[in-house]
């Protein structure tokens, strides 16, 4: 039997590691370890009930019919809402387009947007997906080595990095792996960088809320109408409503992008889950519950922070930047690599197979010799890993 001729555009991607940390949990926890994992990329807690209950009433109203492409008006017009009154920014409904998460509303962006003789930018470290959703367009991938300015990009970078064949760059503040911010003066340095060469954004503010003072919430939105032609926002609920599973996203960009990106999806998914949109809807519309619930999350991850940043720094010959969103740590362990421990996926094995702790290798971001570290777990949970990490460490020296 002759093998599956799997598409070239396919063939062109890498599985996603951040899946596969995730996987090897699971497999470890099957065999009856007590695994604390730490790969995962959202959070501990729970949909509010607010929000829950929403859904609950659309699905008893009958709404579970199909959908326009873009999403409900109500959708639509909560995201209207929500920038007008968090940002002073206004869009109009053929600017906007629900998506199944935010995965999609960056794959809608770039596969709208990239042809195959075209560069596109990706600051490293960089979410795992933005590499395989450019392989797929078949465009080259240009990457921005950010380790010298502690992974925070600047406009000066973009601008070296800009050629005649430059087409996009994807940008994600706060940063995942990172939790780096990139100031929001710098972020429009780095948008009029771009309009200035005829190169638009996909702006990933999928972590925007997750801030901790004194750093302040900063989206593309607050930019000027003239450089906001060039932004294509990418957001989601998963993150800022704890709705990761509901699989609701949506773009923000103008009206030409979000046309390409509406065929594109009509073609694809159509829409998200129409009951899933009903209650993003009233989540915007009764904002007030909604980010009493947000802030509740965002003060806990700020404890989990203080708590973890200092434990790990503690830990001999870990390096880690003070990550000022999100809500990940991504320590250098290039001081442990030597004899059997390369590189830093065998380090993030070792603490697998003899911590039971599950961390995700850098190399997955673009940058080897570091992990990334979630700390979207318990707070009990989270100092116990790093007293497995300690011993394990402890052991090596």
């Amino acid at each position: 039997m002759s093998s599956f001729p799997v598409s070239e555009a396919v063939k062109r991607m890498r599985p996603s590691a951040t899946l596969a940390a995730m996987q090897a949990a699971a497999d470890l926890r099957e065999s009856g370890a007590d695994v604390i994992d730490l790969s995962v990329g959202e959070p501990d807690f729970d949909t509010p009930q607010h929000i829950k209950n929403y859904a609950i009433e659309a699905l008893q109203q009958g709404v579970t019919k199909y959908t326009p492409t873009p999403g409900l008006k109500s959708l639509q017009k909560g995201i209207q809402s929500f920038y007008e009154r968090e940002f002073n920014a206004h869009f109009e409904p053929n600017q906007i387009i629900a998506t199944s998460g935010g995965k999609q509303a960056i794959f809608n962006a770039v596969c709208a947007a990239a042809n195959p003789d075209d560069e596109v930018l990706l600051h490293k470290p960089y979410w795992v997906s933005f590499p395989e959703i450019v392989n797929f367009t078949g465009a080259k991938i240009v990457t921005i080595d950010t380790e010298e300015t502690g992974f925070v990009l600047n406009a000066e970078q973009v601008k070296r990095a800009i050629t005649d064949k430059t087409k996009l760059i994807i940008i994600n503040s706060p940063g995942n792996p990172s939790g780096r911010v990139i100031p929001g003066a710098e972020f429009r340095k780095i948008v009029e960088a771009c309009a200035e060469k005829n190169v638009f954004i996909v702006a990933d503010e999928c972590y925007a809320r997750f801030v901790y003072p004194p750093h302040e919430v900063f989206s593309t939105a607050m930019l000027p109408k003239e450089l906001q032609q060039f932004v294509c926002i990418a957001g989601t609920f998963s993150k800022t409503f704890a709705m990761t599973g509901w699989r609701v996203g949506y773009t923000v960009a103008n009206a030409e992008w979000t046309k390409a990106m509406n065929k594109l999806q009509s073609h694809s998914t159509t829409h998200p889950t129409s009951f899933a949109q009903a209650a993003c809807a009233e989540a915007l519309e009764n904002w007030e519950e909604t980010r009493k619930s947000l802030d509740e999350m965002i003060e806990e991850y700020a404890r989990r922070r203080a708590y973890l940043i200092p434990a790990l720094r503690e830990i001999c010959s870990f390096q880690c930047s003070e990550p000022e969103g999100a809500f990940y740590a991504f320590p250098d362990v290039r001081g442990y690599l030597n004899g059997k421990i390369k590189t830093s996926a065998d380090f993030s094995d070792l603490l697998l197979r003899e911590a039971h702790v599950v961390t995700t290798d850098g190399a997955g971001f673009g940058v080897s010799g570091y992990i990334r570290i979630s700390y979207a777990t318990k707070f009990e949970r989270l100092k116990e890993a790093v007293e497995r990490i300690k011993n394990v460490i402890g052991n090596l020296t």
